[in-house]
């Protein structure tokens, strides 16, 4: 009998990921295009523009777009609605997101879009590992959110949420997921064992009613429910 995917089980690649990148600065394009490949990627497109990019992907096999979410023509939000046109178009693929500024409210959004999608802060190509961590975490359909938007969050004032009922360790493991790690790399951090981490996942996931579902990514809708609540 088939046995079910862990809502953090990576998706199947064995060979280089296909990146596409997009920033309307040239400079900035190919720098995140070098680190990319210097870790072990395929940049397969580098364009200007959101549009640009979500052509690109559905006109090639990509498995990961990056892109900047302020591009033309307004330099507002062209990269979420990039990312939002993709999610509609059936697209899957991993999409990580990068932002001048730490914005709460564009994490939020592109979170919702679904599974394997992340949010950096730009400056976080000025660390190679970071980046294509990243990269691989939303290719394998994980979530990433900067430390610095987490951060932000936390210090906001809480509102009424189920999120009130998890212990602090509880909280500490579910902070860990929002950055992008897996159970393997939540137990590395918070110094437990991988199956401690797995009953505090499980734990969460029945305190915030996110029962397992086909349909539903629930590390994502974790993260969203995390997010909201601060």
């Amino acid at each position: 009998m088939e046995q079910p995917v862990r809502d953090d089980a990576p998706r199947p690649i064995d060979r280089p990921l296909r990146v596409a990148v997009a920033d309307d600065a040239m400079l900035l394009r190919e720098g995140i295009g070098k680190v990319l490949a210097d870790g072990g990627a395929e940049v397969v497109a580098s364009v200007g523009s959101g549009e640009e990019l979500v052509e690109a992907v559905l006109a090639d096999g990509v498995d990961v777009a990056v892109l900047d979410i302020r591009m033309p023509p307004a330099f507002r939000d062209e990269g979420i609605v990039a990312l939002e046109s993709l999610r509609a178009q059936g697209s899957t693929i991993g999409v990580l997101l990068l932002s001048m500024y730490a914005t709460p409210e564009y994490a939020m959004r592109a979170l919702a879009a679904g599974a394997g999608t992340g949010y950096l802060l730009k400056e976080r190509v000025a660390e190679p590992r970071r980046l294509v961590s990243a990269v691989e975490t939303v290719a394998a359909g994980g979530t990433v959110v900067d430390p610095e938007v987490v951060g932000q969050m936390i210090q906001r004032p809480r509102v009424d949420s189920p999120i009130d009922s998890l212990t602090t360790r509880e909280l500490a493991v579910l902070e860990c997921m929002a950055q992008g790690n897996s159970n393997a790399g939540i137990s590395r951090t918070l110094f437990l064992g991988v199956k401690t981490v797995e009953t505090h996942v499980r734990s969460i996931m029945q305190k915030l009613g996110l029962a397992e579902s086909p349909d539903n990514h629930r590390r994502v809708l974790a993260v969203l429910a995390y997010l909201g609540s601060r």
